[in-house]
């Protein structure tokens, strides 16, 4: 899995950075290399530190996964004069009609179900954690019915709007990830969500 692949190197590098007497040329390679894993060319145009946080500047090029065509388009769009912002523009949980919020909150079930765990049995434990991650009283009585009727991932993403897709996957990555690993039924369902979002960039 990608999570066990990638903690150990990130950790290895960690460590080189806390006993390299010069710090700042080694991490300027490793964030080149970490965004070099996804294809995306990046050169380090700024490091600095700012009270406990390591400020840094990039200069990004055409990923490998982006055609000509599509990186146009993006520089274009960021170039135009936008008075929205990425929060304005993102799909919210109450501005959801009742139907999307409802396949929000099986979605959601669905995910925690796909650890392995039994999320009801655990739900006292769980639910504070899930608060944390932005999901108000509403939501977690959604879900918490939701996981006493289980509905299967794939029934659940057929037809399911990029949008709402976009707004569950945030939130699932978090829940798979709430014991450090992602299981491979997690695995599975976070990449039907994934195509999901991705049917509105080919739309």
């Amino acid at each position: 899995m990608l999570v066990q692949l990638v903690r150990p190197l990130v950790r290895s590098q960690v460590q080189m950075l806390a006993q390299a007497q010069s710090a700042s040329g080694k991490l300027v390679g490793m964030v080149s290399q970490w965004l070099g894993y996804l294809g995306i060319h990046a050169e380090v145009t700024q490091l600095q530190t700012t009270g406990n946080r390591i400020q840094v500047s990039l200069c990004v090029g055409k990923p490998e996964q982006c055609t000509e065509a599509e990186w146009q388009q993006i520089l274009n769009n960021l170039n135009q004069d936008r008075t929205t912002t990425a929060e304005e523009d993102a799909l919210t949980y109450a501005a959801m009609s009742i139907a999307q919020q409802s396949k929000v909150q099986r979605l959601l079930a669905s995910i925690l179900q796909a650890s392995g765990q039994d999320p009801i049995a655990e739900w006292a434990d769980l639910q504070p954690r899930l608060t944390a991650m932005g999901m108000d009283q509403a939501m977690l009585v959604g879900i918490q019915s939701a996981l006493k009727v289980p509905m299967p991932m794939e029934l659940l993403v057929e037809q399911l709007e990029p949008e709402v897709a976009a707004f569950v996957l945030s939130k699932a990555i978090h829940i798979a990830l709430l014991d450090h690993q992602i299981s491979q039924a997690e695995d599975t369902a976070l990449k039907a969500l994934l195509n999901a979002v991705d049917r509105k960039v080919v739309a």
